[in-house]
């Protein structure tokens, strides 16, 4: 389920970018590619487990679920710190 979710914020945070941020302002492509990244990661992982182990390729369960919104959280605050560092609208520099 973490691939699946990991997947989907991929795609979304890519097409948000694409369309509202075109000149990277808030570091959305930044985001995409921690999103991109991590599906990449766990695409592989998926590949390699099934063929090694067999068995289910998603695995849709509680805890993989909770496992994904932990990915994109900690995603998201890495995103939000790497967004006050630049400080594009140049807030904390006024101070």
């Amino acid at each position: 389920m973490w691939l699946i979710i990991t997947t989907l914020a991929a795609i979304t945070t890519t097409l948000i970018w694409y369309f509202k941020d075109p000149k990277n302002e808030y570091k959305l492509g930044f985001l995409a590619l921690i999103f991109w990244g991590g599906t990449l990661m766990w695409f592989v992982d998926h590949v390699m487990a099934y063929r090694a182990e067999g068995g289910e390729f998603f695995e849709v369960n509680a805890d993989a679920t909770m496992l994904g919104v932990s990915v994109i959280i900690v995603a998201l605050l890495v995103w939000v710190t790497a967004l006050f560092i630049s400080d594009p609208r140049g807030v904390l520099r006024k101070r």
